[in-house]
């Protein structure tokens, strides 16, 4: 199933989240990572570090600023952004989600071996990439360009 997502949007206080739908969904959290240097090709640089699910997106996003919220340091001391989708049937929703965590957690594995400087680097050979994921159809448009230019043949 392909997800209609909303843009990112900046998420600096509860007050900014008065526009989401107060309907069931997935939201996605990601900090900026690298500011824009103002350069002509300069881009944003996110990093997705949250997925879930929510029975009413607007509410469960304002709670992430409630003391008791383990995020609500992160969202207040960095430039944090969110996105979501919504998805009404229930079962669904709970399966893209899990789905998409997976998927998180399999990014963050791997960033982890790239970024890994107390062992020798290893290059996943396109095999081995291609293991992350289900099928082709899994993944997006970005990730098929990004295998394209490391060299990760995508059959």
């Amino acid at each position: 199933m392909e997800l209609n997502w909303s843009r990112w949007f900046r998420c600096e206080s509860s007050f900014g989240l008065l526009l989401v739908p107060d309907q069931p969904g997935i939201f996605a959290l990601a900090e900026e990572l690298v500011a824009p240097d103002g350069g002509l090709h300069a881009r944003r640089m996110l990093a997705v570090f949250e997925i879930d699910e929510a029975e009413e997106i607007a509410r469960s996003l304002s709670w992430l600023f409630l003391p008791s919220s383990p995020w609500r340091s992160r969202l207040l001391e960095s430039r944090c952004y969110v996105r979501y989708a919504v998805v009404a049937d229930a079962q669904e929703r709970k399966a893209l989600a899990l789905t998409l965590k997976n998927w998180l957690v399999s990014q963050m594995d791997l960033a982890s071996q790239i970024f890994d400087y107390s062992r020798p680097q290893q290059r996943l050979c396109p095999d081995e990439s291609m293991q992350l994921y289900r099928s082709m159809s899994e993944k997006t448009v970005a990730e098929r360009a990004v295998d394209k230019v490391t060299g990760i043949n995508s059959y």
